[in-house]
């Protein structure tokens, strides 16, 4: 009975570990709906990369709230459904305090030109805030006042994920993908 006992363990564990491998399998697709057969900078061509040659994987279009495209960072970013194509203009405008609660930037990803300049505008919702780079290029300081701004040119090409320092717990972050 022992021996019974213990085959049959092995069986449903086996089994456990081959639906759990093919769960995450499915999970780790390209942003687009296919299989990331592409050659951006954060993929291999076998599934867990984007669709196209850009840094951040996604290589065009809106990633269709696929959040594994910056790594979880919008894991918890209830207005995250994709990046907002801004490239073109010289100045784009994100809102800091957005939302019912004044807790999220919108838009929270975009996609510019190198050489645009972004503008962080507080709606005065929510509390103070601040925009703090995660890679430690730029940092604001904390305003709680409407209408006051913060201004960042971005020169070069790559993918900054930014935060505000008090609200970053509860989902208060965003990218900007410069090309």
């Amino acid at each position: 009975m022992g021996r019974h006992d213990s085959t049959r363990r092995r069986v449903l564990q086996v089994t456990g570990t081959t639906v759990a491998a093919g769960l995450l399998a499915g999970c780790t697709g390209g942003g687009n709906g296919d299989s990331g057969n592409g050659n951006g900078d954060s993929g291999n061509g076998n599934g867990n990369g984007g669709n196209g040659n850009s840094d951040d994987g996604n290589g065009g279009g809106d990633s269709g709230g696929d959040t594994a495209q910056f790594d979880g960072w919008f894991d918890g970013v209830s207005n995250y459904d994709g990046v907002t194509d801004a490239t073109g203009e010289s100045e784009v405008t994100v809102e800091v305090g957005a939302g019912s609660d004044g807790l999220l930037f919108s838009p929270p990803a975009i996609r510019v030109d190198a050489g645009t300049t972004v503008v962080w505008e507080w709606s005065g919702n929510g509390g103070a805030h601040n925009v703090v780079d995660d890679g430690g290029d730029f940092e604001s300081d904390l305003y709680s006042e409407a209408g006051e701004t913060f201004e960042y040119t971005f020169d070069s090409a790559r993918t900054s994920k930014y935060y505000c320092n008090p609200h970053k717990s509860m989902g208060m972050k965003g990218v900007v993908v410069v090309e």
